[in-house]
């Protein structure tokens, strides 16, 4: 069976076509960054003008890669939430077009389920495992026990962890995309030089808080009173890092002792983070947790988990009504995640 996904969530325009849920075929991915960076971040409204222009090319090229044409495909699994709303209806319209005018199935794709199972592209893995989904907009902790079958242990309360690299990127102007940027200069500083607040929840709490830390970081800059050297900017990046790291470490481990699980799976953007990799992959010798982290390619947002995740529910027979919309959050009575 060939799925084509296509991802139009944020700021990736993405198109994939998978074979039988876990062959990669092709996986195209657009990038906006040249686009947003003179702003520091996405901006939604020039995110949609960007999807809408480039939609089109970024489907039929995956199809070209692929050497397959639109008459081979069997399904369309498309990203229909949580994400900008804008740039999500880009996306859906495109999929509902295709599946009007070719007689193909489509199933919308919750957007968060198809990074944690962008890691079966690539490893064969047996439920249940616990989940770690790190990105812009979200950080959270999962039971997983299979495809549609999901319990949530834990998100965090105010910014997710990607939101505060992003920011504290800004604030030590280094521009955007905001992690990416902190990853290469903390690899030049002491991760140990500032000692910043770890967020104070209860002990046995699986929730996360990255807003103190992110202010306790302008505090420290603003009571330096002037123009931070390049030394000081990779210390301050490199121990910024290293609490994340910290803390999503040591909410990793108590739910995989609460839940008595020895897999843990990690997706999401944060987790192409140099530093993350490389402290998780230790902790996992350490304590004997089996590791599943996606490649670079399928941590970012691609069309790929699209397209592997929506092939499940197609073949289940499952399809959506022209009818569904794109929603923001998953608070919405669409997101079955």
């Amino acid at each position: 069976m060939y799925v084509l996904g296509i991802e139009t969530s944020c700021d990736e325009t993405s198109a994939a076509v998978i074979k039988d849920g876990t062959q990669l075929l092709s996986n195209i991915v657009a990038s906006q960054d040249e686009l947003h960076e003179p702003y520091g971040g996405v901006v939604p409204e020039l995110a949609s003008r960007c999807h809408i222009e480039k939609i089109e090319s970024i489907v039929d090229l995956s199809l070209e890669k692929a050497s397959i044409s639109l008459e081979d495909i069997n399904g369309i699994a498309v990203t229909s939430g949580p994400g900008l709303v804008g740039s999500l209806v880009v996306g859906l319209s495109y999929a509902k077009a295709l599946s009007y005018a070719k007689k193909i199935p489509f199933y919308g794709v919750n957007h968060l389920e198809a990074h944690l199972h962008a890691i079966f592209l690539e490893k064969k893995i047996e439920y249940p495992f616990i989940g770690l989904l790190v990105s812009g907009g979200h950080t959270s902790l999962y039971d997983i026990r299979g495809v549609g079958n999901y319990t949530l242990l834990g998100s965090t309360v105010d910014d997710a962890c990607g939101e505060a690299f992003d920011k504290v990127a800004k604030i030590l102007g280094l521009g955007y995309p905001g992690g990416r940027k902190i990853d290469e200069i903390a690899k030049k500083g002491n991760a140990k030089a500032i000692l910043f607040p770890r967020p104070r929840l209860k002990e046995d709490d699986l929730n996360f808080s990255f807003s103190g830390l992110k202010t306790a970081v302008l505090n420290y800059c603003q009571k330096l009173g002037k123009s931070l050297s390049e030394v000081e900017r990779n210390d301050i990046a490199a121990s910024f890092q290293e609490t994340v790291v910290e803390t999503l470490l040591q909410k990793s481990l108590k739910a995989l002792e609460k839940m008595q699980y020895p897999k843990l799976v990690i997706a999401g953007g944060v987790a192409a983070n140099s530093r993350l990799r490389a402290a998780f992959q230790h902790m996992s010798k350490e304590k004997n947790i089996e590791l599943f982290i996606p490649s670079l390619k399928l941590c970012t947002d691609n069309a790929a988990m699209v397209g592997a995740l929506g092939y499940h529910y197609l073949v289940a027979g499952q399809k959506a009504p022209f009818s569904l919309n794109a929603y923001a959050t998953t608070s919405s009575s669409q997101a079955s995640f």
